[in-house]
């Protein structure tokens, strides 16, 4: 049999690991999604983009784990029925308003393989990922562990560590110019007085 079979073959120990994992996963799902409604909500959108970061650097941490254990299978062999999908095109449109003249971005679809550059967005990557996650916490929340961590590890090397990672480099992008691009007298005044105090 193959060590990647979750009921039958792990250790006691392994399914206790693993089970600290899904845990682990579901407190940075809650996280990501909270940071993001909250957001979408418009209530500040100064500091939109740093909340964005913390909460898409935090739950790629999570992911990157995901991605490195050995698969997951779950013990079903369908996948149980976990509910109606979140409607996240609420999210997708505040977030489209609060990151307007901002949202859209030029990205590499797939920058390992001879690929052609796409228009994509801030605000349809992060409701793309809240989907994907959410859908995996529905399952952890019925007790189907294994089954969220399938879909957590499964959607995070198909679909949204992908989304998770081109938004980040963008919203970093974003700040850097926002930091870094000043006015070239601002910046000599800044020098002048820092040196001559």
């Amino acid at each position: 049999m193959s060590d990647q079979i979750w009921a039958m073959d792990r250790s006691d120990a392994d399914r206790a690991e693993l089970s600290r994992l899904a845990a682990d996963t579901a407190l940075d799902v809650r996280a990501y999604l909270e940071a993001t409604t909250t957001v979408a909500s418009g209530t500040s959108p100064d500091v939109a983009l740093p909340v964005v970061l913390l909460a898409t650097s935090q739950v790629l941490v999570a992911g990157a784990r995901l991605g490195a254990i050995t698969d997951v299978l779950p013990t079903e062999r369908f996948e149980p029925d976990s509910g109606p999908e979140p409607d996240v095109d609420p999210l997708h449109a505040g977030l489209a308003n609060v990151l307007e003249g901002i949202d859209d971005y030029a990205d590499v679809v797939d920058p390992v393989l001879p690929s052609e550059i796409a228009a994509f967005s801030l605000s349809g990557d992060i409701a793309t990922v809240a989907s994907d996650l959410s859908h995996g916490l529905r399952h952890f929340e019925a007790g189907r562990v294994d089954e969220a961590l399938w879909w957590w590890q499964f959607s995070y090397l198909s679909s949204w560590g992908l989304r998770a990672a081109s938004s980040l480099r963008v919203v970093q992008s974003l700040l850097s110019h926002l930091r870094l691009d000043a006015d070239d007298e601002v910046v000599a005044d800044a020098e002048f007085d820092a040196l001559h105090p």
